[in-house]
């Protein structure tokens, strides 16, 4: 399985998309995350080594607990995978605009 795979594979759970849409808006700590969803801290804790493993999130240490951070590799990773199809359209946009009103019929 690729990066990529495991990317959407770990974004197509609901809980773990609201997980990451939370780090995304700041770093946070598992028990700041457990407030805002309605899992245990147990299952955050899943949720989040899974996100981990596909490099959507990277932990960093503070103290006795670690935060959550957008892990920027990975996202870049799967930004240019996406980019590939929005650099298709794009190109089939450009061709379709740029035909003659007749060419097109």
């Amino acid at each position: 399985m690729t990066v990529d795979d495991m990317q959407l594979d770990a974004l197509g759970d609901r809980t773990r998309r609201k997980i990451f849409e939370l780090v995304a808006e700041r770093p946070r700590s598992v028990a700041e995350i457990t407030r805002q969803v309605p899992v245990s801290q147990s299952a955050v804790s899943q949720h989040l080594k899974t996100l981990r493993e596909s490099r959507l999130v990277r932990s960093e240490p503070k103290g006795a607990s670690n935060v959550y951070h957008l892990d920027p590799a990975g996202l870049g990773q799967m930004r240019g995978w996406l980019d590939r199809f929005w650099i298709k359209t794009l190109a089939t946009y450009k061709v379709a605009a740029e035909q003659r009103p007749e060419e097109s019929q």
